[in-house]
């Protein structure tokens, strides 16, 4: 093992940097430890760019997967902050950019949202309560 000091290790609490010098004097715990983080970070990053095309909390959510591998993986921290960067930037564009764009691109949203939600048979389980029974409703990956 290294000897310099994990910046981020550095900026934690006494508390949890003595929880994690206890799990790393233990290799197999220590092994078993970083898969656990590992898992976590992945699945929370995977729910993250699956709901980036949605309204809500998509980015933050990508954001919360890789900060959740940062404290384990030195590859997951650059890539945070990369990403952070790039996202910052897109940001900047689209706020720079005229109405126009920005209503295309809630429409396009929208769009997406209503696609999404016909695929899924929202719309064929919402008009079944409301007595409203038709075809067009129906899901295409109804059987």
């Amino acid at each position: 093992m290294s000897t310099e000091v994990d910046p981020p290790a550095a900026k934690r609490p006494a508390g949890v940097r003595a929880f994690r010098a206890a799990v790393a004097r233990r290799p197999t715990l220590n092994f078993a430890y970083r898969i656990g983080v590992a898992v976590a970070g992945i699945a929370v990053l995977i729910v993250g760019i699956l709901a980036i095309p949605y309204p809500g909390p998509g980015w933050a959510i990508v954001f919360a997967g890789l900060g959740i591998l940062a404290t384990e993986f030195a590859w997951a921290r650059h890539a945070l902050g990369w990403l952070r960067d790039r996202y910052r930037q897109v940001m900047a564009w689209y706020t720079a950019r005229g109405l126009l764009v920005r209503v295309g691109a809630a429409a396009a949203t929208a769009v997406l949202v209503v696609a999404t939600l016909w695929v899924l048979g929202t719309f064929g389980i919402v008009g079944g309560w409301i007595g409203v029974e038709s075809t067009w409703l129906r899901s295409p990956l109804a059987w």
